[in-house]
């Protein structure tokens, strides 16, 4: 069975978007969520009781459930989470190395096609979505 999308299909439903989905060896399992006008306590509180009577009604083994908003450091996957952030700045750590760096930070272009433009201080580079290992907001306060 894939969670994953058994998770994503029941926050579809209820008006969310699921960000990310975490499972450690120990049973845990994290929930990120969003909506376009923010996540509040209570929606975790309502989206956990319904994950905990679909995991029963499907048979899904967790130990220790946790849901929560992403954070203002949200971890970026899809192409559209790239382009819903298109302005704002962001940090990558790629499996292959541009330029001869595996790290950048800079500030998200367009996205399309399977890949993101970064504009950064030395110029703009083009990454390939299939490079990226992990790609997250960066906070500015």
């Amino acid at each position: 069975m894939d969670v994953a999308k058994l998770v994503e299909t029941t926050l579809a439903g209820m008006g969310y978007e699921l960000v990310d989905l975490e499972l450690s060896g120990r049973g845990l399992m994290r929930v990120f969520m969003d909506k376009p006008e923010g996540i509040t306590v209570e929606d975790c509180e309502r989206v956990s009781h319904q994950l905990v009577r679909l995991f029963t009604v499907e048979g899904v083994e967790y130990e220790r459930l946790e849901v929560s908003s992403p954070g203002l450091d949200r971890v970026l996957k899809k192409e559209a989470d790239f382009a819903r952030f298109r302005g704002q700045k962001a940090k990558f750590k790629l499996r292959l190395p541009l330029n001869g760096s595996k790290q950048l930070v800079g500030i998200l272009g367009e996205a399309k096609d399977g890949a993101v433009q970064l504009e950064m201080e030395g110029g703009s580079v083009v990454i390939e979505l299939s490079n990226v290992d992990k790609a997250r907001l960066v906070p500015i306060f």
